[in-house]
Protein backbone atom coordinates (compact mmCIF):
# COMPACT_ATOMS: atom_id res chain seq x y z
CA UNK A 1 0.00 0.00 0.00
CA UNK A 2 0.78 3.50 -0.62
CA UNK A 3 1.59 6.24 2.44
CA UNK A 4 -2.23 7.46 2.10
CA UNK A 5 -3.84 4.09 2.15
CA UNK A 6 -1.96 2.39 5.06
CA UNK A 7 -2.19 5.61 6.80
CA UNK A 8 -5.02 7.84 5.63
CA UNK A 9 -7.44 9.45 5.01
CA UNK A 10 -6.71 11.18 8.44
CA UNK A 11 -3.86 11.29 10.57
CA UNK A 12 -3.68 13.39 13.60
CA UNK A 13 -0.64 15.31 15.15
CA UNK A 14 -0.58 16.27 18.90
CA UNK A 15 1.70 19.08 19.29
CA UNK A 16 1.67 20.79 15.72
CA UNK A 17 2.47 24.14 16.55
CA UNK A 18 6.09 24.30 16.31
CA UNK A 19 9.36 22.00 15.52
CA UNK A 20 9.32 18.51 15.13
CA UNK A 21 5.34 18.38 15.31
CA UNK A 22 5.23 21.09 12.82
CA UNK A 23 7.52 19.36 10.15
CA UNK A 24 5.66 16.06 10.11
CA UNK A 25 2.40 17.70 9.94
CA UNK A 26 3.54 19.38 6.62
CA UNK A 27 5.66 15.45 5.56
CA UNK A 28 2.12 13.77 6.37
CA UNK A 29 0.20 15.84 3.85
CA UNK A 30 2.77 16.13 1.28
CA UNK A 31 1.69 12.26 1.25
CA UNK A 32 -1.94 13.05 0.50
CA UNK A 33 -3.35 12.49 4.04
CA UNK A 34 -5.70 15.03 5.53
CA UNK A 35 -4.62 16.53 8.43
CA UNK A 36 -5.89 17.07 12.12
CA UNK A 37 -3.60 19.59 13.78
CA UNK A 38 -3.30 19.81 18.10
CA UNK A 39 -1.73 21.66 20.41
CA UNK A 40 -3.39 24.50 22.77
CA UNK A 41 -2.18 27.72 21.24
CA UNK A 42 -4.79 28.12 17.96
CA UNK A 43 -2.98 31.09 16.33
CA UNK A 44 0.11 29.36 14.78
CA UNK A 45 -1.87 25.72 14.29
CA UNK A 46 -4.61 28.05 12.02
CA UNK A 47 -1.17 29.55 10.44
CA UNK A 48 -0.02 25.87 9.46
CA UNK A 49 -3.12 24.60 8.67
CA UNK A 50 -3.73 27.10 5.76
CA UNK A 51 0.22 26.94 4.45
CA UNK A 52 -1.05 22.71 4.45
CA UNK A 53 -4.10 23.28 2.51
CA UNK A 54 -2.33 25.95 -0.14
CA UNK A 55 0.56 23.66 -0.36
CA UNK A 56 -0.77 20.28 -0.48
CA UNK A 57 -4.16 20.51 -1.65
CA UNK A 58 -5.52 18.09 1.41
CA UNK A 59 -8.01 19.17 4.00
CA UNK A 60 -6.89 20.55 7.37
CA UNK A 61 -8.56 21.29 10.40
CA UNK A 62 -7.39 22.40 13.77
CA UNK A 63 -8.28 21.42 17.85
CA UNK A 64 -6.87 24.12 20.31
CA UNK A 65 -6.43 21.52 23.48
CA UNK A 66 -4.42 21.69 26.13
CA UNK A 67 -2.72 18.41 26.21
CA UNK A 68 -2.38 18.50 29.70
CA UNK A 69 -5.91 18.64 30.58
CA UNK A 70 -7.68 15.62 32.31
CA UNK A 71 -10.22 15.30 29.67
CA UNK A 72 -7.66 16.42 26.96
CA UNK A 73 -7.95 12.87 24.85
CA UNK A 74 -12.07 12.69 25.35
CA UNK A 75 -11.50 16.31 23.63
CA UNK A 76 -9.25 14.35 20.89
CA UNK A 77 -11.82 11.94 20.58
CA UNK A 78 -14.61 14.69 19.99
CA UNK A 79 -12.69 16.46 17.80
CA UNK A 80 -11.84 13.64 15.65
CA UNK A 81 -15.59 13.09 15.14
CA UNK A 82 -16.37 10.39 12.43
CA UNK A 83 -13.37 10.72 10.56
CA UNK A 84 -11.65 8.03 9.84
CA UNK A 85 -8.25 8.23 11.70
CA UNK A 86 -5.26 6.13 10.21
CA UNK A 87 -2.53 7.44 11.85
CA UNK A 88 -1.79 9.01 15.18
CA UNK A 89 1.01 11.19 16.40
CA UNK A 90 2.08 11.82 19.80
CA UNK A 91 4.51 14.20 19.81
CA UNK A 92 3.44 16.90 22.69
CA UNK A 93 5.38 15.95 26.21
CA UNK A 94 8.43 18.09 26.30
CA UNK A 95 10.17 19.07 29.69
CA UNK A 96 9.38 22.78 29.42
CA UNK A 97 10.83 22.61 33.48
CA UNK A 98 14.99 22.23 33.44
CA UNK A 99 14.36 21.59 37.68
CA UNK A 100 14.93 19.39 39.75
CA UNK A 101 11.81 17.44 40.99
CA UNK A 102 11.42 18.82 44.64
CA UNK A 103 11.74 22.43 43.80
CA UNK A 104 8.87 22.75 41.79
CA UNK A 105 5.17 22.05 42.98
CA UNK A 106 3.76 18.38 42.73
CA UNK A 107 1.11 20.09 40.14
CA UNK A 108 4.07 21.07 37.52
CA UNK A 109 4.77 17.18 37.14
CA UNK A 110 1.75 16.00 37.57
CA UNK A 111 0.62 18.40 33.93
CA UNK A 112 3.72 16.47 32.52
CA UNK A 113 2.03 12.76 33.17
CA UNK A 114 -0.94 13.86 32.45
CA UNK A 115 0.27 15.18 29.00
CA UNK A 116 3.05 12.42 28.32
CA UNK A 117 1.29 9.41 29.81
CA UNK A 118 -2.70 9.53 30.57
CA UNK A 119 -3.34 11.70 27.36
CA UNK A 120 -1.27 9.35 24.75
CA UNK A 121 -2.64 6.16 26.94
CA UNK A 122 -6.19 7.52 25.80
CA UNK A 123 -5.73 8.44 22.70
CA UNK A 124 -3.99 4.85 21.46
CA UNK A 125 -6.55 3.37 22.82
CA UNK A 126 -9.23 4.85 20.78
CA UNK A 127 -7.84 4.96 17.41
CA UNK A 128 -5.52 2.11 18.04
CA UNK A 129 -9.00 0.20 18.15
CA UNK A 130 -10.26 1.29 14.82
CA UNK A 131 -6.96 1.00 13.20
CA UNK A 132 -7.30 -3.10 14.72
CA UNK A 133 -10.17 -3.35 13.31
CA UNK A 134 -9.76 -2.02 9.89
CA UNK A 135 -6.48 -3.80 9.36
CA UNK A 136 -4.22 -1.08 8.72
CA UNK A 137 -2.53 2.02 10.75
CA UNK A 138 -0.17 3.52 12.66
CA UNK A 139 0.62 5.09 15.97
CA UNK A 140 3.98 7.28 16.48
CA UNK A 141 5.37 8.44 19.67
CA UNK A 142 7.70 11.28 19.31
CA UNK A 143 10.03 10.30 22.60
CA UNK A 144 13.46 11.35 23.51
CA UNK A 145 16.76 9.18 24.75
CA UNK A 146 16.47 10.65 28.36
CA UNK A 147 13.44 7.18 28.28
CA UNK A 148 17.29 5.40 28.68
CA UNK A 149 18.19 5.98 32.03
CA UNK A 150 17.42 8.94 34.68
CA UNK A 151 18.96 12.04 35.63
CA UNK A 152 19.19 15.04 37.63
CA UNK A 153 16.71 17.62 36.35
CA UNK A 154 14.75 14.68 34.14
CA UNK A 155 12.95 13.04 36.69
CA UNK A 156 9.51 13.37 36.04
CA UNK A 157 10.58 13.94 32.05
CA UNK A 158 12.76 10.57 32.10
CA UNK A 159 10.28 8.66 33.81
CA UNK A 160 7.06 9.37 31.11
CA UNK A 161 9.54 8.81 28.30
CA UNK A 162 10.68 5.20 29.71
CA UNK A 163 7.24 4.14 30.31
CA UNK A 164 6.32 5.33 26.50
CA UNK A 165 9.35 3.40 25.24
CA UNK A 166 7.59 0.58 26.78
CA UNK A 167 4.16 1.36 26.28
CA UNK A 168 4.78 1.56 22.41
CA UNK A 169 7.39 -1.54 21.88
CA UNK A 170 4.29 -3.48 24.07
CA UNK A 171 1.94 -2.01 21.19
CA UNK A 172 3.68 -3.01 18.26
CA UNK A 173 3.55 -5.98 19.56
CA UNK A 174 0.25 -6.79 19.71
CA UNK A 175 -0.67 -4.63 16.99
CA UNK A 176 1.64 -6.41 14.60
CA UNK A 177 -0.25 -9.20 13.38
CA UNK A 178 -3.62 -6.65 12.62
CA UNK A 179 -0.85 -4.85 9.96
CA UNK A 180 -0.80 -1.77 12.38
CA UNK A 181 2.43 0.41 12.91
CA UNK A 182 3.60 1.52 16.09
CA UNK A 183 6.83 3.55 16.41
CA UNK A 184 8.81 5.13 19.31
CA UNK A 185 11.15 7.62 17.79
CA UNK A 186 14.22 8.10 20.13
CA UNK A 187 15.23 11.58 19.36
CA UNK A 188 18.65 13.11 20.33
CA UNK A 189 19.56 16.77 20.77
CA UNK A 190 17.10 18.38 18.54
CA UNK A 191 16.97 22.11 17.20
CA UNK A 192 13.29 22.93 18.65
CA UNK A 193 12.13 26.31 19.56
CA UNK A 194 11.46 24.85 23.24
CA UNK A 195 14.85 23.80 23.66
CA UNK A 196 15.68 27.57 22.53
CA UNK A 197 13.44 29.15 24.53
CA UNK A 198 14.72 27.06 27.73
CA UNK A 199 18.45 27.73 26.70
CA UNK A 200 17.72 31.73 26.41
CA UNK A 201 15.89 31.50 29.57
CA UNK A 202 19.33 30.30 31.34
CA UNK A 203 21.49 32.72 29.40
CA UNK A 204 22.78 29.23 27.56
CA UNK A 205 24.58 29.33 24.10
CA UNK A 206 23.10 27.19 21.34
CA UNK A 207 24.55 23.94 21.25
CA UNK A 208 26.14 22.29 18.20
CA UNK A 209 25.12 19.70 15.92
CA UNK A 210 21.60 19.94 16.61
CA UNK A 211 19.14 17.85 14.63
CA UNK A 212 16.91 19.59 12.14
CA UNK A 213 13.18 18.88 12.92
CA UNK A 214 12.28 18.61 9.13
CA UNK A 215 15.38 15.10 8.99
CA UNK A 216 13.46 14.03 12.28
CA UNK A 217 9.94 14.13 10.72
CA UNK A 218 11.22 12.48 7.39
CA UNK A 219 13.36 9.43 9.09
CA UNK A 220 10.06 9.36 11.94
CA UNK A 221 7.32 8.45 8.85
CA UNK A 222 10.46 6.29 6.82
CA UNK A 223 10.94 4.36 10.04
CA UNK A 224 7.22 3.82 10.75
CA UNK A 225 6.89 0.93 9.51
CA UNK A 226 9.85 -1.06 10.78
CA UNK A 227 9.13 -0.73 14.99
CA UNK A 228 9.00 -0.78 17.39
CA UNK A 229 12.21 2.01 17.92
CA UNK A 230 14.74 3.81 16.06
CA UNK A 231 17.30 5.24 18.02
CA UNK A 232 18.03 9.00 15.95
CA UNK A 233 21.27 8.60 14.31
CA UNK A 234 22.18 4.98 14.46
CA UNK A 235 21.57 1.87 12.47
CA UNK A 236 19.09 -0.65 13.89
CA UNK A 237 22.09 -3.15 15.20
CA UNK A 238 23.77 -0.22 16.38
CA UNK A 239 24.49 0.55 20.02
CA UNK A 240 26.22 3.83 20.39
CA UNK A 241 26.42 5.22 23.56
CA UNK A 242 23.02 3.52 23.99
CA UNK A 243 22.80 0.63 26.30
CA UNK A 244 20.86 -1.32 23.50
CA UNK A 245 20.10 -0.86 20.03
CA UNK A 246 16.78 -1.04 18.29
CA UNK A 247 17.32 -4.53 16.74
CA UNK A 248 18.25 -5.84 20.34
CA UNK A 249 14.56 -4.25 21.97
CA UNK A 250 12.65 -5.64 19.11
CA UNK A 251 14.25 -9.05 19.71
CA UNK A 252 13.17 -9.28 23.40
CA UNK A 253 10.08 -7.73 22.90
CA UNK A 254 9.39 -10.65 20.71
CA UNK A 255 11.21 -12.85 23.08
CA UNK A 256 9.27 -12.12 26.05
CA UNK A 257 5.77 -11.63 23.77
CA UNK A 258 6.73 -15.68 22.94
CA UNK A 259 7.26 -16.63 26.54
CA UNK A 260 4.06 -14.58 27.96
CA UNK A 261 1.94 -16.64 25.72
CA UNK A 262 2.31 -20.16 28.05
CA UNK A 263 0.21 -18.11 31.25
CA UNK A 264 -2.11 -15.26 28.85
CA UNK A 265 -2.40 -17.30 25.44
CA UNK A 266 -2.49 -16.35 21.86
Amino acid sequence: MSFSEKYGPWAIVSGASEGVGRELARKIAEEGVHCMLIARRPAPLDALAGEIRREFGVECVTASIDLAAPDAAEQIKAAAGDREIGLYVSNAGGDPEGAKFLDLPLENWAAQVQRGISTVMGCCHHFGRAMRARGKGGLLLIGSGSCWGGSAFMAAYSGIKAFDLNFAESLWAELRPHDVDVLYMVLGTTDTPELRRLLAARGLPLVSGLADPADVAQVSLARLAQGPLYNWGLEDDATGHLPASAATRRARVLAIGEATKRIFGG
